[in-house]
């Protein structure tokens, strides 16, 4: 076993690239780099020996506006190394800038943290940017204050309609009306990495399907010099909720329950079966398996365990594994070769769904309501949100780092070598999928179940507690 130093490992990680993107809510993204504004000269240094011709379709479009557009996002430089969806966003901007050289496209680029607080600073100010990532759990609200523009009508008249799938569009869907295009990769938010010669030397010729064995095999593991048996970072609050209880919470419930959630159907926090699954979250956290440290660490930190060989395990979203796959095949082409992906074990007594995983687009591009005021400056946002959210964006992550957006394109594997097939294979083709939770509903919600549950994990409140607020807040907001 390699047992590095885990301050050492994250010392490396950090001055190599810095954090990467988070796919889902809370998620579905975070990283740890400062808050930046980048010029389109800036980026364009930046490009890298990548297949970029198939930017051109689609990034000419003649246009009569010939002003400013402002654009607040959160894929900086930083972010982009080793990640398919940051740098394929920044690569259709870049591209479109190119072909519009007489509209100046003002960025705003932040951390994502960062961009997350400002973007609801300007929301609630009224103060939106005229294009700007929308996160579905924000859709309802800015529809109903009239913030955001009603997309249906624009996103159906799109040349590209007929390849988009329109499943994505749900989380930015509210009162029959749609409010964005769903914008970069399609990941999933909760994957098991493990270290396949490390499970088979403990008895396991893959990852368990059941958290006993995984009680069984953490025996092993402590026995053989490793800290933990599966790595996970809760420190940000949202890791929790994106990245373990949305397939939790569906392994007990099922699809119906949270879809009755999101219709106000009747569905209620404080039903039994989802009280079932905060009590199981609470105590496998209790159990042992994970580093002692879960709930104090961001996802960043946890990572680099896995990342040293500290940890045999590790649960994370997609974002993640572009890290661990950019610093392991530098770094330790041994583990990068013996890396395996699995869905979370089943639950004892859960009934609700099987070997199911969170997969969506957690953002969408959005166009500030006041923009409309100006025909031609319309076209142009449009213009921009079509090209890269279409299918330039879904051929160049396709043919560069396979994976998928918004568009439908056909991906070719045969180029790519064994971890990013088996990835591809595990988020797109070999699972079944279910719903991430704060892809949908309303922060409000989110940040109570978030701080109870990280509390819950602290063993300072109850799982019926939980419920109960959380059902509580849902209630008051939703």
């Amino acid at each position: 076993m390699r047992n590095r130093s885990k301050i050492i490992s994250i010392l490396l990680a950090t001055a190599m690239a810095g954090s990467m993107l988070a796919g889902c809510g809370g998620g579905n993204n975070e990283e740890n780099n400062s808050g930046s504004s980048e010029s389109s000269s800036e980026q364009a240094s930046e490009s890298k020996e990548k297949d970029t011709s198939v930017l051109a379709e689609g990034s000419d479009n003649e246009l009569t506006y010939k002003g400013e557009l402002s654009l607040m996002h959160y894929s900086t430089s930083e972010e982009s190394e080793g990640n398919g969806g940051s740098d394929g966003f920044r690569s259709v901007i870049a591209q479109w800038e190119k072909g519009h050289s007489d509209i100046t496209l003002n960025q705003s680029v932040l951390s994502n943290d960062d961009y997350k607080t400002q973007i609801a600073t300007q929301a609630a100010a009224d103060d939106l940017p005229d294009i700007f990532l929308l996160q579905g759990m924000n859709t309802k609200t800015w529809a109903e204050q009239g913030l955001i523009l009603d997309m249906t009508d624009i996103i159906k008249a799109s040349p590209y309609y007929d390849s988009y799938n329109t499943d994505f569009f749900t989380p930015f869907t509210t009162d029959g009306k749609t409010y964005g295009l769903p914008v970069l990769t399609t990941g999933t938010c909760t994957v098991v990495m493990y270290d396949k010669q490390a499970w088979k030397d403990a008895g396991y010729d893959s990852f368990p399907d059941n958290w006993e064995d995984v009680k069984k095999a953490d025996e092993y593991f402590k026995d053989n010099g490793y800290s933990e048996t599966i790595a996970f970072g809760n420190g940000g609050k949202w890791q929790i909720n994106s990245c373990f209880l949305s397939v939790i919470g569906d392994r007990y419930t099922g699809g119906d329950w949270f879809q009755s959630l999101v219709d106000k159907g009747g569905a209620s926090f404080t039903d039994q079966q989802f009280v079932d699954a905060l009590t199981f979250t609470q105590d496998i956290f209790e159990s042992g398996v994970f580093n002692e440290d879960f709930n104090a660490i961001g996802n960043e930190d946890a990572r680099e365990y896995y990342i040293s060989g500290d940890a045999p395990a590790y649960i994370c979203g997609n974002w993640d594994v572009s890290y661990i796959q950019a610093t392991l095949k530098e770094e330790d082409p041994e583990l990068y070769e013996n890396t395996g992906f699995a869905v979370l074990p089943q639950p004892e007594g859960a009934t609700g769904s099987t070997g199911t995983q969170n997969i969506g687009l957690g953002y969408a591009v959005a166009i500030n309501s006041k923009v409309a005021d100006d025909p031609d400056k319309l076209a142009a946002a449009i213009d921009f949100a079509e090209y890269v959210t279409g299918p330039a964006f879904a051929k160049y992550v396709g043919e560069n780092y396979a994976l998928q957006g918004l568009t439908k394109a056909d991906v070719d594997l045969s180029g790519f070598d064994q971890f990013t097939q088996d990835f591809y294979n595990y988020s797109y083709t070999d699972t079944e999928t279910c719903e991430i939770y704060d892809s949908y509903i309303n922060s409000a919600v989110w940040e109570v179940l978030n701080t109870e549950v990280q509390s819950m994990l602290n063993g300072d409140t109850t799982p019926e507690e939980v419920a109960k607020k959380t059902q509580e807040a849902y209630t008051k907001n939703y």
